[in-house]
This record gives C-alpha cells, sequence and structure tokens, in this order.
C-alpha cells in the first residue's frame, strides 16, 4: 500500500468492530465537566467537531467511576447516580460519521484532585507535593468491579468503547511502579504481582461488556522517574496484555506526578516513543496506538506504513486543527503550527490548550495564540468554580 494511503486504511480490532482509518484523537483532560460529573454542551460539542473532523476513534479523558478519587472537577463520572440521558447525548453527537467514542476509565489515586478527595494510592506516600494513604485490602479488590459497572453503563449509554487509564502516573500506573507500590501482598513486589490488578480490571470489564465491545489499555512504556516504571517492566506488561482479551494498546509515557519531566524530555524529534513500540511489537498481536510528539503527517505516515504502530494518537494537534484527519486526507495542512511558550510554569501550557478546547466547544476558536496567563488565570477560576459545584453535589464523596 502507498505510504500515503496507509493513514486512511480501515482497521479490524480483534473483537470485531473495524475502525475507519488509523487516526485517534487521544484521551485528555478537557476539563468540561459540570462538576457534576455530567457532559455540559460545549463538551457534547468539542466532541461533535472532532468527529466531524474525520476521526476514527475519539477518546474521552479520564470518566470517574465515582467521586471520590477524580483527578479535576470537571471529570465525568459514570455510576448508578448518573443521568445516563446526558450521558447519550454525548454518545450520539461524539460518536456520529464513523467515529468510535470511548470513554476513558479513569481513578487518580495518589493524584486524586485534593479539594475535593482523600487521596488513596497503592501505599501510603509523604512527599513534597504529594500526600497518600494506602488503599486497604478490600479497596483494593473491589476496583475491578467498579471499572467494569462503568464499562457497562458507557455500553448501555451508546459509547463505541472504552479504554483502561494505566498510564501517567494514575492509579493502574502507580500500582505498576515499584517506586510508589511498596505492598508486600499479592499486589506488590514483582511485575507479576505489580500488574495483577489491571489485568483482573480488564477481566472483570470484559465479562460486564461482552466479547464484542473495545477494550483498550492505556499504558505508560516508563514514566521517566529514576527508580520508577520502566521499559522492561513495559515489555512484560505488554506480552501479558497479549494474552488478554483486549483490543487496543495505546502506548504513552511519563506522569503527572510533581515535579516529574515532561513526556517530551530526551524524546528527541519526532514521535516520543516510536522505538519502545517497535519492541512492543515483537511480544504482542494486538494492535498498537502510539500517543506522544505526532507533530506532522509524514511522521504519521512514517509509523504506521513501518509497521511499528496501527493507530496514531494524536492530542495538541487537534486542539490547533479539529478537522485535521480531514485535513490530511485532502493533502493539506502537513504540519500544524504549535505556539511556543516562553518560561511557561508547570502546567501552564495544559492550561492553555484545555481553554483552547473550551473554545472550540463553544464555536469560539481564533488564530490568536492570546496571553498564556490570561489562560492560566482562566483555567484555574474553572477549577476553583467547578469545586464548589463538586463539593455540594458529591458532600460524601460519593
Amino acid at each position: 500500500m502507498p505510504k500515503h494511503e496507509t493513514l486512511f486504511a480501515p482497521l479490524n480490532l480483534p473483537c470485531g468492530v473495524t475502525l475507519k482509518n488509523r487516526i485517534a484523537k487521544s484521551a485528555m483532560s478537557d476539563s468540561l465537566g459540570d462538576g457534576t460529573g455530567h457532559p455540559t454542551s460545549e463538551q457534547i460539542r468539542l466532541y461533535q467537531r472532532w468527529t466531524d473532523g474525520g476521526l476514527a476513534v475519539s477518546i474521552v479523558g479520564e470518566v470517574q467511576g465515582t467521586a471520590e478519587y477524580a483527578e479535576k472537577p470537571g471529570n465525568l463520572v459514570l455510576n448508578a447516580a448518573s443521568d445516563l440521558a446526558r450521558f447519550r447525548e454525548l454518545a450520539k453527537q461524539g460518536g456520529a460519521n464513523g467515529t468510535a467514542l470511548w470513554l476513558q476509565l479513569g481513578h487518580a489515586g495518589a493524584l486524586a484532585y485534593a479539594p475535593t478527595s482523600n487521596a488513596k494510592g497503592p501505599s501510603a506516600l509523604d512527599l513534597p507535593g504529594l500526600r497518600c494513604a494506602a488503599l486497604t485490602p478490600d479497596e483494593i479488590r473491589q476496583l475491578p468491579a467498579e471499572f467494569a459497572r462503568t464499562a457497562r453503563l458507557a455500553q448501555r449509554a451508546g459509547f463505541g468503547g472504552v479504554q483502561i487509564h494505566a498510564a501517567h502516573g494514575f492509579l493502574l500506573s502507580q500500582f505498576l511502579s515499584p517506586l510508589f507500590n511498596t505492598r508486600r501482598d499479592e499486589y506488590g513486589g514483582s511485575i507479576t504481582n505489580r500488574m495483577r490488578l489491571l489485568l483482573e480490571s480488564i477481566d472483570a470489564t470484559r465479562a460486564a461488556v461482552g466479547p464484542d465491545f473495545p477494550i483498550a489499555v492505556k499504558l505508560n512504556c516508563t514514566d521517566q522517574l529514576e527508580g520508577g516504571f520502566n521499559q522492561e517492566d513495559a515489555l512484560e506488561v505488554v506480552a501479558a496484555l497479549d494474552q488478554s482479551s483486549i483490543d487496543l494498546i495505546d502506548i504513552s509515557g511519563g506522569t503527572y506526578f510533581p515535579g516529574a519531566k515532561s513526556a517530551s524530555d530526551g524524546a528527541g524529534r519526532g514521535p516520543y516513543f516510536i522505538e519502545f513500540a517497535k519492541r512492543a511489537r515483537t511480544v504482542t498481536t494486538k494492535p498498537l496506538m502510539l500517543t506522544g510528539g505526532f507533530k506532522t503527517r509524514a511522521q504519521a505516515e512514517d509509523a504506521v506504513a513501518s509497521g511499528a504502530v496501527d493507530v496514531v494518537g494524536l492530542a495538541r494537534a487537534l486542539v490547533l486543527a479539529p478537522t485535521l484527519p480531514n485535513l490530511w486526507m485532502a493533502d493539506q495542512m502537513p504540519a500544524p503550527v504549535f505556539p511556543r511558550f516562553s518560561d511557561a510554569p508547570e502546567g501552564g501550557i495544559t492550561a492553555w490548550y484545555t481553554m483552547r478546547l473550551t473554545d472550540i466547544g463553544a464555536d469560539k476558536e481564533t488564530p490568536d495564540v492570546g496571553e498564556l496567563g490570561q489562560a492560566i488565570r482562566d483555567y484555574e477560576a474553572r477549577d476553583k468554580a467547578r469545586t464548589e459545584v463538586w463539593l455540594r453535589h458529591f458532600p460524601n464523596g460519593a
């Protein structure tokens, strides 16, 4: 197949679902929930615009099964208390035009948003900027069923699949890391034990949704922390995932732990984790997706044409150009222009992109980059307002 056609060839997943092309919108925390865990009209419009842009898959970031361990007060919460009709509207609008709209099943664990949570992780931590208690054995054993219940509700609401989040320093990623998981029971120690909760969550989720519903896993190839989760451990997890019932492995890296390096640090130009993807290909036949660092059509084409990956995950590029897949199909905008910010504070660039998502959802985006400081202030003010709504709506963290 000619290289320029590889991005637009269909892909058959093991469960029998066919993706219309090889371009996915990776999960991002768009912070567009209303503070009660439900989608807003702006969030629905955002995903509608992405599906109009030609994506094969669009993944909604960090959808929680309970309100206790959310990553942000703009996260969605999907459980028995949710208004399923509002989720159905998101599924309908964001899953049009042959786009598969998936929910990323999240649990922030030790990174749970402090103003709304009492954080808990695999082990107790008392570090600068990060404190959490340890989950009890009973709490751990309940987690697979929680993921499964959220996935079943997603299926009932009309979403096209789910992604289990085991990357970026959130709960399942914390269990995989020997730096943050110092347990001495069956969930700690060897990598076999540290991946146990992930595999149990996959099994429970598959049992809940049946054989024909896509289940993906987002996995770090490294958390880029000394003594943390490394590539050799990651390859063992990939090999175990190969024997599981999942349909896609989304490879990423890095962590949101305070002071940690960003995913791009030391990664060089181009896709950040392409070399690991090539290694992963040798231990699994599952479809592979790669997220991080794709900035041009040529990079995306090369990754798929080489056989290293099957799907390219785009995030910030699709914030800059929501119709990028259609533009690439029409041989337009081969390289979106990314804004550059000097002396950006930690989290500042994420705030800018998040507020631009808000503009897209309101159909108000402009070519003007604007002022980074203002974007950060707007982002922080919205989090504060949503936190107040969250605490009124979830007084017991339920």
